[in-house]
């Protein structure tokens, strides 16, 4: 599933990563625990989050994340935008629960990666 059409399902706004929505995310995980994304993130998917912090960012430069998005409607301060868009991390926000959000994903065909998430 390409970053556009994550952006689509979710009604989700781009915060960072705005030339990057053709690229291809192989899964999705759903975590607010950095710890359990470094465990279970597969290069290339998406994470979503309802951690606003720049150790958000920092865990998926660590994990290859394809994508960030974070959700509550929550806002990053710009600090974590910008660290973001400088190791080239798309970041997206939606108003969608993290709950929500991932059932929408799943129902449009974006799968976990290995069923650890």
């Amino acid at each position: 599933m390409k970053i556009n059409e994550i952006k689509d399902a979710l009604k989700a706004t781009i915060l960072a990563g705005q030339n990057q929505l053709d690229e291809n995310i192989v899964g999705a995980g759903s975590a607010d625990l950095m710890e359990d994304v470094l465990s279970a993130a597969t290069e290339g998917c998406a994470l979503l989050t309802g951690v606003v912090t720049e150790q958000v960012v920092r865990t998926a430069i660590i994990a290859k994340v394809g994508v960030i998005v974070f959700v509550r409607g929550k806002q990053p301060e710009k600090s974590v935008i910008d660290l973001a868009a400088s190791y080239k991390i798309p970041c997206l926000c939606t108003r969608y629960s993290l709950f929500v959000a991932s059932g929408k994903l799943y129902m449009e065909g974006l799968r976990g990666l290995d069923g650890s998430w």
